[in-house]
């Protein structure tokens, strides 16, 4: 006899078994900002110790920002539990922020491809968060945890917006320098950069002035150790999109020249070195700073970029320590082919060579 299928289906799903049907858990959420960690973070921004982005979260580079701030004023160095530092200096870690008509002329289409971006005349922030983040030095993580319940992907000028008390990076204040003036006074100052440890710091004799994340290169395109020297300071520099010098370090006939603004390749600022094409320079892509890698330069934030340029000079003397660079791979496409071989002359043949076809 047939059962009817009504009265199977109650038995099919009985045998499904449970865990076929538990929902799974959603993703944790990640940490929330603890406030002690973010009034350091934003005392050691303030002092040019960068801690890169601000999230107020333990993380590497503000244990590295601690360590050396303490070094360069004669405290003993410390963990981050064990800071004892004094930050009276920052009463408090929030401030507001309200957005500006104006600001909407530094946002706009991004284009993905360098083709398109090339046809444009300046490459801008893709939304006003990101806008936000830039200048407030911030995670955009950290933007959209202490605005709840705003909606950051809906932001229009009006709206009141909380923010970290940070010096502002302000991109409206920036104009295309080719060369930014020489202060002589300078010269004697060094930088320093270790690619393992991934930081930049700024050295005046015996006393440390800065120190900044940076993500360097690596693999066959690692940042060349050595000393170098600077030989000049672009603020709003255009950029040069080569795909195989970015690949292979091999400059090609086929480039896009890149408009100026914060998403061009390098930032708001290229300061070069006497190494053909290598630089220490501001970025597009700040939040991942000191976790990634280059194509041979030297990046930090643009909102690090823009100060740390007011303690450099043409001539100053830029130390780099970390491994060289590895071989570089074979770029087939760019193989120059080799004519083969001529061929040995035909003998000569005689009559009755030619009469009986022999060869």
């Amino acid at each position: 006899m047939k059962l009817p299928f009504i009265l199977i289906l109650p038995l099919l799903l009985a045998c499904v078994s449970a865990s076929a049907l538990t929902i799974p858990d959603p993703l944790p959420k990640p940490p929330e900002p603890i406030d002690d960690i973010l009034r350091l973070q934003i005392f050691l921004d303030t002092q040019l110790f960068g801690p890169g982005k601000l999230d107020g979260r333990p993380g590497e580079f503000t244990s590295k920002a601690l360590k050396r701030y303490q070094h360069s004023h004669g405290l003993p160095e410390t963990e981050l539990a064990d800071c004892t530092l004094d930050l009276s200096s920052v009463p408090e870690i929030y401030t507001t922020y309200t957005i500006r008509e104006e600001d909407l002329k530094f946002v706009g289409d991004l284009p993905s491809q360098p083709s398109a971006q090339s046809k444009k005349k300046y490459l801008p922030y893709d939304s006003l968060l990101e806008f936000l983040t830039e200048r407030f030095h911030s995670a955009p993580e950290l933007l959209e945890f202490i605005n709840q319940p705003m909606k950051m992907g809906a932001l229009k000028p009006g709206d009141v917006v909380k923010v970290p008390t940070v010096q502002p990076f302000v991109i409206e204040e920036l104009t295309e320098v080719p060369k930014l003036p020489e202060v002589p006074e300078f010269l004697n100052r060094v930088i320093k950069i270790d690619t393992k440890e991934k930081v930049l710091d700024v050295w005046d004799g015996e006393k440390l002035l800065a120190s900044l994340p940076i993500t360097p290169g690596s693999g066959h395109l690692a940042t060349p150790p050595g000393t170098w020297r600077i030989l000049g300071i672009t603020q709003l520099p255009t950029f040069r999109w080569d795909k195989s010098v970015l690949e292979y370090g091999v400059r090609s006939r086929d480039f896009y020249e890149l408009p100026i603004g914060p998403n061009n390749p390098v930032g708001v600022m290229w300061i070069g070195l006497n190494r053909p094409g290598i630089g220490i320079h501001g970025t597009n892509s700040p939040q991942s700073i000191g976790r990634s890698s280059s194509h041979g330069c030297m990046r930090t934030a643009n909102w690090d970029v823009v100060r740390l340029v007011k303690l450099l000079t043409k001539g100053m003397t830029v130390i780099i320590e970390g491994p060289a660079p590895e071989p570089r791979p074979v770029e087939i496409a760019r193989a120059i082919p080799v004519a083969p071989a001529p061929l040995p002359p035909e003998p000569k043949r005689g009559f009755f060579s030619r009469l009986f076809g022999r060869k």
